[in-house]
């Protein structure tokens, strides 16, 4: 940040301000995410601290920009959890008598595409990498946290803050985000810790991923099931649904309405893990329409988690279009 950019935004130069959050945008996106669990509320939230940030700019010293706007960020997203009882859950089964049981997966949870995953290495503190703290079920397991033991678990353990910068951060003592932070790694719901998560992109991965949709575009199920752990799970945000085990898992699939007939599948990535949007043919036109993204969370050579999501208004944050020619 330089003194005559920082002058200039303080100016009103609304193009100079830009210029200063540009290398951390990235980075806060991913914050307000794991804060939140949803991408949708997480741009909203960054959105608002950006516009808080442009509207103090003036009172702004140019000392470390980056514990600032993390600060701005923090704030925004504690505010919008205390208000969260403003977003009902939902009420909506669209599975119902289909087996499963009660998940407690949150509701509102969502995928994170990989094109919008920031490269900025983490602090000297921090416990886990860039790739274990965008993991599903770490983010998912931030969720099941209070607001302010998530907020300091992430900003100690992912980001690597020191206890005396967010101390500042949160506008309390060091002592207290200590205390916060034993709490917090202390429940933190198993499952929750992505330690265990396989190296990305390897050709181990891609094998297990091939296999499954190879499986899964011919309707196999002998193959979908010898591809699971015994203890796999399929859960479906925001459906409070969840099929436990490879056979009830393969009995959910065997019931949906695509089972059967023509699939395709469009492989991408979300959270650092495997994933693909799959597509069933428009009876009443020459395309393939998107029905879903399913999300693998892989264990050694085996599935271990399914996620899915049938929010089609997801894919355009992962650059995919709803619908395909069939040719």
């Amino acid at each position: 940040m330089t003194e005559v950019t920082l002058a200039r935004a303080q100016a009103g130069d609304g193009e100079a301000f830009r210029e200063l959050v540009a290398p951390y945008r990235g980075e806060l996106l991913a914050h307000c995410y794991r804060m939140l669990g949803s991408i949708h509320d997480a741009e909203d939230m960054l959105q608002e601290a950006l516009l808080a940030a442009w509207r103090s700019i003036d009172q702004f010293d140019g000392r470390a920009p980056r514990a600032w706007l993390y600060r701005i960020t923090t704030n925004r997203c504690l505010n919008y959890l205390r208000g969260e009882s403003r977003r009902p859950p939902t009420t909506s089964v669209s599975f119902q008598g289909m087996g499963g049981s009660r998940s407690d997966e949150p509701w509102w949870l969502e995928p994170y595409p990989d094109v919008l995953l920031d490269d900025t290495a983490p602090g000297p503190e921090a416990r886990y990498d860039a790739r274990e703290s965008i993991a599903l079920s770490f983010v998912a397991g931030l969720q099941q946290l209070p607001p302010r033991q998530r907020t300091v678990l992430v900003l100690r353990d992912v980001l690597g803050f020191p206890a005396a910068e967010v101390a500042d951060i949160l506008d309390t003592s060091t002592a207290a985000v200590n205390s916060a932070l034993v709490r917090a790694r202390d429940g933190l719901r198993p499952g929750g810790d992505p330690h265990d998560v396989p190296l990305p992109k390897s050709p181990a991965d891609a094998a297990i991923v091939d296999r499954f949709v190879d499986a899964l575009e011919h309707f196999d199920l002998d193959r979908l099931v010898a591809l699971l752990t015994q203890d796999a799970r399929l859960t479906m945000p925001p459906e409070p649904l969840e099929f436990r085990g490879p056979q009830a898992i393969a009995g959910f699939l065997q019931e949906l309405p695509f089972w059967g007939r023509d699939l395709k599948v469009f492989p991408t990535r979300a959270n650092n893990q495997p994933a693909f949007v799959y597509y069933v043919p428009d009876p009443r036109a020459p395309i393939w329409r998107a029905v879903g993204i399913m999300v693998l969370a892989l264990e050694g050579d085996r599935i271990g988690g399914i996620t899915r999501f049938g929010d089609r208004g997801l894919l355009a944050r992962f650059g995919i279009p709803r619908t395909l020619p069939r040719n």
